[in-house]
């Protein structure tokens, strides 16, 4: 399978910053992602958080 160019926690933080109201379109420019590629990561990691 192949390994993904992102950490788990950039993913995070990038759902978490759409939850605090960044549009998606400027999340996914921001990390050269399509919007699927972002809906598939909110559905994936949805239910964890950051531990900080």
């Amino acid at each position: 399978m192949r390994r993904s160019r992102f950490t788990e926690e950039q993913i995070l933080m990038a759902v978490r910053q759409v939850e605090g109201g960044t549009p998606v379109a400027d999340i996914c420019r921001k990390l050269a992602i399509t919007e699927g590629t972002f809906y598939r990561w909110k559905k994936q990691f949805a239910a964890l958080t950051l531990v900080d």
